[in-house]
Parts: C-alpha cells; sequence; structure tokens
C-alpha cells in the first residue's frame, strides 16, 4: 500500500519540491553519506531505555517479513537487503518478551550504524498524529465538507517499476488521448472538478480539519451517533506538497518563531474569510478510504503504526521495517514554556512521507489524542539516529562506503 502522505503538523512551514513529477532523478546515495559500525553501548540512553517498549512494532513488521519471498527485497534503500537477511533476526524477535529478550536478539543478530552526510550527524525530527474529526454519512449544513474517495480514473504509477534509477518516485494522473495527464488541483477540486460522482466517503463539519487530515493521512471520525470511523489514505493527486505554513510565513501571516500546528489553526480561526484562499495555495489533495478503527493507521510499509515508535522515513536513505535507535527531544505537553524532553527511543522505519526527505529525516508517530497533537503539532527537533541492521547487511553497509 502506498501511503507516502502522512507528514507532521510542524512540516506546514515547508514546501516540497516537486519531484513527484521529476523524471531525473538518481538513486545513488549523495556523496558523503555513510554508515559507520558503532557499539550498542556507544548509543545515548541506550542502557536506561526499556526496549520492550519496540516490541509490537519490530513483531509486525517481522510478521510483514514473514508473508514475503525470500528473495524479495525490502522497500527502501537497497543496503536493507533482501526478506532473506532477516529471517533468522526475525524468528529470534518473535520469540521475544521482554527487554532483556530484546537485547539479547540485538547482540546476537544485529549491529548498529552511525548514519552521517559530510560528517555532519544531526538532522530534523518532527511529529505526526492520528487526527480526530466530526462527520456524518449524509451531507448538511453542519458536514458541508467532503472527503472523497479515490477517483476510478486516477492513475498512480511507480516509477521505479519502469527504471531502476528512478525508485522511490510516483506520479499520478489520469489518461487522456493515450497520454498519461496531470490529474486537477486542489483549488479544482474544491471548485466541483469531483462534483455530483459520488465520490464522498462522508462528510465533515470543518474544511480546516480534513485539510489537516490531508497532511497527517489518516484519523477517526466521530459520528452523530457516537461511533468512530476510522479514515485512512487511499490516494493522492499526484500534485507536489506545498504546505500552507509556508505561504503564511512568507506573507507574514505568522513569524517563523511562533510557527507551529496550533498557530496555523489559530491564525485560520481568526480569518475565516481567507481559510479557502490559503487551503488553494496547496495543489496536492488526498483520496481517502475507511479502515477499521482497531487497526490503526498504516504506514507505507503496509503495516499498523505503533505510537511513539514508528517512524517515518527517506527511503531513498532508509530501508523500511529496519529497527533504528532515535536521540532526539520533544516539545513538552504540558505547553510551549514548558521545557523539551529528552527522546531516547528504538524505534521502526514503517513510514515515509511527503516532506520526509534528507539523509538524517525522520518523523515519529505520537498516536491519537490531545497529547499526541499537541507534541507533533509543534515537534521540530535537532536528533540523530543509527540505522540497526542484520549483521551481514551492516558490514557489506559500513564496507560500501
Amino acid at each position: 500500500m502506498q501511503r507516502p502522505l502522512l507528514i507532521s503538523l510542524a512540516l506546514l512551514v515547508l514546501v516540497v519540491p516537486a519531484l513527484l513529477l521529476a523524471f531525473q532523478f538518481s538513486s545513488k546515495a549523495p556523496p558523503g553519506l555513510k554508515y559507520e559500525p558503532v557499539e550498542f553501548a556507544d548509543l545515548p540512553g541506550w542502557s536506561e531505555t526499556d526496549l520492550s517498549v519496540a516490541l509490537p512494532a519490530l513483531m509486525r513488521s517481522c510478521e510483514k517479513l514473514d508473508t514475503l519471498p525470500s528473495g524479495r527485497r525490502l522497500p527502501g534503500n537497497a543496503i536493507g537487503g533482501r526478506v532473506s537477511d532477516w529471517a533468522a533476526p526475525c524468528a529470534s524477535l518473535l520469540q521475544a518478551s521482554t527487554d532483556t529478550d530484546i537485547r539479547r536478539v540485538l547482540a546476537t543478530h544485529f549491529a548498529p550504524l552511525a548514519v552521517s552526510l559530510s560528517g555532519e550527524t544531526a538532522g530534523t525530527f518532527t511529529g505526526y498524529y492520528e487526527a480526530l474529526l466530526r462527520g456524518s454519512l449524509q451531507k448538511s449544513e453542519r458536514f458541508s465538507t467532503p472527503l472523497y474517495g479515490r477517483p476510478p480514473e486516477l492513475v498512480m504509477v511507480n516509477l521505479g517499476d519502469f527504471r531502476s534509477d528512478l525508485t522511490g518516485r510516483r506520479v499520478a494522473g489520469k489518461v487522456e488521448n493515450g497520454r498519461l495527464v496531470p490529474y486537477p488541483n486542489r483549488a479544482s477540486i474544491e471548485a466541483g472538478a469531483l462534483a455530483n460522482r459520488a465520490l464522498e466517503v462522508l462528510w465533515v463539519d470543518s474544511p480546516v480539519d480534513a485539510y489537516f487530515l490531508h497532511v497527517q493521512g489518516s484519523g477517526r471520525v466521530l459520528m452523530p451517533d457516537g461511533s468512530f470511523m476510522g479514515i485512512g489514505y487511499a490516494a493522492q493527486n499526484g500534485h507536489p506538497n506545498q504546505l500552507i505554513g509556508r505561504h503564511l510565513l512568507q506573507t507574514g501571516a505568522i513569524p517563523r518563531e511562533k510557527m507551529s500546528g496550533q498557530a496555523i489553526r489559530a491564525w485560520l480561526a481568526d480569518n475565516p474569510e481567507a481559510v479557502q484562499q490559503v487551503l488553494n495555495t496547496d495543489p496536492s489533495f488526498v483520496f481517502f478510504r475507511e479502515i477499521d478503527v482497531g487497526d490503526g493507521p498504516f504506514g507505507s510499509a503496509n503495516v499498523p503504526l505503533t505510537a511513539e515508535v514508528s517512524l517515518a522515513v527517506d527511503r531513498k536513505h532508509l530501508p523500511l521495517h529496519a529497527p533504528v535507535w532515535l536521540s532526539t527531544s520533544h516539545p513538552n505537553p504540558a505547553g510551549e514554556q514548558a521545557e523539551d524532553q529528552t527522546f531516547n527511543r528504538l524505534m521502526v522505519a514503517q513510514d515515509t512521507g511527503g516532506a520526509i526527505s534528507g539523509e538524517i529525516r525522520g518523523d515519529v508517530f505520537w498516536g491519537f489524542g490531545d497529547r499526541a497533537e499537541e507534541i507533533a503539532g509543534r515537534m521540530a527537533n535537532e536528533g540523530k539516529y543509527w540505522l540497526i541492521l542484520p549483521k551481514a547487511l551492516a558490514e557489506q553497509a559500513s564496507d560500501s562506503r
């Protein structure tokens, strides 16, 4: 399943280059990118952290790999090897149940690699969450903003299926006269390009909440009868993300030092007459499908995400399903005046994002609820990570550099 648009609220301040439409792309690693072997004891907070928190995510990835052909490459960077390379490590992980078990498995089967670019080890780490909306299956005066399902004519193309140097790149559009042409952008869709086609999955009560759902990629919708409906990513119109925070910065609406997801929501609430104009500055548009609330949102690795353990990464540089040691900090959920909190955690690369681009870059999934939204909305913190691979693959990755 492709679900490349889970993006942190903090990334509403960024503009993503129009790479989805670019056919000139090389999958070669940038000069200076290195994966250097280190010891587990060298990882910040290694001895003080309970590794069992990561066990559900590790098991989900291992269980997924167990269903795939042994010769298939892991999705993402080729240093992840093939499914067969993970068979013995995963078999041991699936038997683990405690922090001690996980440490023993990691020491036996895995090795950590420090990731750096031209000697620089620090990058930016943000957060995302599962959104909450209010909606109905019936359109009404209150519930008037549609969430659309995937149009049948929308074609999504994985360019890596055609050229190896385009691995990780996708385009989307529709076929007209034998040619793939761009699909309508957000402004056209909001103006009625998909109206009267019965494509609505449901209706929600806020265009702003709907936009934030487009950014997050999945959420839960509180229905009039008090039940929840799960909603997840189905497709995207192929236009690049031009997230509205950048527009609000450029126009001076929000100063850079005040920028956050919460600040964007506040500005839009104070300027209701400008909401649609601002939203239309982002041409990207996401289509949705109903999902089981109990399953939670799925990541690009096609496994359910685990709060505070699943990490969205740039698959050009890291393989999906791989463990990652993350050392960063995050905003204090008590509020902006409270000091940021240290975050050292065993994570699993289980997702990607339209704005998650770079060698040392990641997006932490914080789960569902007010706390998750509060942290994700303000998180854009410096951090480092270490890729953890089966020993043979780790040796190959370090030798290749």
